[in-house]
């Protein structure tokens, strides 16, 4: 696995072509494993990020069989990767251009497919893609994606609302606290005559007594 291969000794219609072996099945449907150094299966305890395993449980560990990455005759399916192409088109594969469905949706990655600046409106250059309606007879229309991340001024109205918020509520608390503070020391403060008082009075109490 993951040696590049010359595509001439396929036949004629791959000549010039080099190929990644990119993995494959034996006759029984077992995957290749990368790192597994052998031609033959092995039974090997896989955990979550191992590649041939999917856990269905938190923390889960399952012991499968696997196919070592050594290529041989017992192997059903080889996956390749074209990495050079060579003189003739593959029927299906290099001779056809599939454009990708949907342009991007946020903002920052508009201005960088477009090469814009900030001043630049983003909207203006939304990829639409026209949608053909189920019902026949009626007209077809365009779609375009709900920009992302787009600044407009409500958006910068809504962040100045929400800072103002914040203050004022940093401000109410600070308020709140001080407050607090000085109703604090104010009992403190009351407390401590309160006791100087009785002992004062049980003083007198005693020197009257005696």
């Amino acid at each position: 696995m993951a040696q590049e291969v010359s595509g001439d000794s396929l036949g004629d219609e791959f000549k010039g072509y080099v190929f990644r072996i990119s993995g494959g099945n034996d006759k029984q449907g077992f995957p290749m494993k990368q790192g597994v150094l052998l031609p033959h299966r092995v039974r090997l305890l896989l955990s979550k990020g191992h590649s041939c395993y999917r856990p269905r449980r938190t923390g889960e560990r399952k012991r499968k069989s696997v196919r070592g990455c050594i290529v041989g005759s017992d192997l059903s399916v080889l996956s390749l990767v074209v990495v050079k192409q060579g003189e003739q088109d593959i029927p299906g594969l290099t001779d056809t251009t599939v454009p990708k469905r949907l342009g991007p949706k946020r903002a920052s990655k508009i201005r960088k497919f477009f090469n814009l600046t900030k001043e630049d409106d983003v909207r203006k250059y939304v990829i639409r893609r026209e949608v053909q309606p189920k019902a026949e007879g009626k007209k077809a229309y365009t779609k375009a994606p709900k920009i992302q991340r787009l600044v407009t001024p409500l958006t910068l109205q809504r962040k100045r609302h929400r800072q103002a918020l914040k203050r004022r509520r940093a401000e109410a608390s600070r308020e709140a606290e001080s407050e607090y503070k000085q109703l604090l020391a104010k009992r403190v403060k009351e407390s401590k005559q309160e006791k100087i008082e009785r002992r004062r009075t049980s003083s007198m109490q005693k020197s009257a007594s005696a």
